[in-house]
């Protein structure tokens, strides 16, 4: 099994609490490769890093392994300028898998490094693909002129956090150029970057994966029948397979500012976050300070509004833009 994660030096202690989930839920796979695509990731994070996934290797029985892909100036691997509204460049790094990974290398996990994995990935790992290149799971809260802007008004829009991806059909078919191809069009600004750029580029090489694989606070905010309407003309999944994943998901995806390494939040799966966080190096690694008042807030809209999902998401699309531009103008 092959992992990926883009992530620079401060998000280390996030992607090594998610690594170690990986490796508590996962010991009966015998070989897990973990690939991580850093910016300035520091030489003692790294053997931390090492020394984290090496507790787990018994004998001959299972063998867990990390590479390290040094990047420097990730502009440089561009042939156009880009602007990612106040998020680190690194976004951009997945989308440099064909050229960076090793060419043996022919199926890959990639997870954001705000992800926790609460179960078997061999579901994911093993997932038919029915000759598609990636499997994603829907983001059913993107707003329609978004998707009509992008062309997607009969598809899902993906979220990116999670991809399965077909290596060998992404060199094939170039997907890489292709995407890169639809960005520049696009002068280099995108709403949510490169996750954007693949969904318009590529919408015909998806596949669905269940929102277990790639489960946010979408899920225990909106009800299924909300949900469903969102996605019209879409048909959703069926109500079974959106209890299985709300009754047990696999892969947490902290999306949002709801984060549990901020102080004063509540997420849902805070625990989680905070249990393999405490089985690493990290493990004394403190709450980000400054956002106590915020989740203050927060937990008071999320309160009034449950009751009326329609008004909350209408007053959350309206805010996204606001905070996105906040964070441009703050980076």
């Amino acid at each position: 099994m092959n992992i990926l994660y883009t992530i620079n030096d401060n998000f280390v202690p996030q992607a090594a609490a998610g690594i170690c989930s990986i490796c508590e839920n996962n010991k009966d796979i015998k070989e897990i490769n973990f690939y991580i695509m850093g910016l300035e990731v520091a030489d003692d994070n790294k053997k931390k890093l090492q020394f984290l996934v090496k507790k787990y290797e018994k004998k001959e029985l299972t063998i867990r392994n990390i590479i390290f892909i040094d990047l420097y100036q990730l502009e440089d691997y561009f042939d156009f300028e880009f602007d990612t509204t106040g998020w680190n460049s690194i976004v951009l790094a997945r989308l440099l898998i064909g050229k960076l990974l090793p060419q043996d290398v022919n199926r890959i996990i990639y997870l954001d490094g705000d992800t926790i994995v609460r179960g078997s990935l061999k579901g994911l790992w093993y997932k038919n693909l029915h000759g598609k290149m990636l499997g994603m799971c829907a983001e059913p809260t993107v707003n329609q002129a978004r998707k009509k802007s992008m062309g997607l008004n009969d598809y899902y829009y993906h979220n990116a956090g999670v991809l399965l991806v077909d290596l060998k059909r992404w060199r094939e078919k170039s997907a890489e150029r292709i995407i890169l191809d639809y960005y520049k069009l696009n002068n280099g600004k995108l709403f949510a970057n490169d996750q954007d750029a693949i969904n318009a580029s590529l919408k015909d090489e998806i596949a669905e994966l269940l929102p277990k694989y790639n489960f946010s606070n979408i899920y225990t905010t909106y009800p299924y029948w909300f949900l469903k309407r969102l996605v019209r003309p879409r048909k959703y999944m069926s109500k079974s397979l959106y209890m299985e994943s709300l009754n047990n998901p696999i892969i947490i995806h902290y999306l949002g500012e709801e984060r549990p390494w901020r102080k004063g939040n509540k997420h849902h799966y805070k625990d989680d976050y905070k249990k393999y966080l405490g089985m690493t190096e990290w493990k004394d690694t403190s709450d980000e300070e400054g956002w106590e008042l915020y989740f203050v807030l927060w937990n008071i809209f999320n309160v009034v509004m449950k009751p009326f999902p329609a008004v909350r998401y209408s007053i959350i699309d309206r805010l996204i833009p606001v905070f996105l531009n906040y964070r441009a103008k703050h980076k």
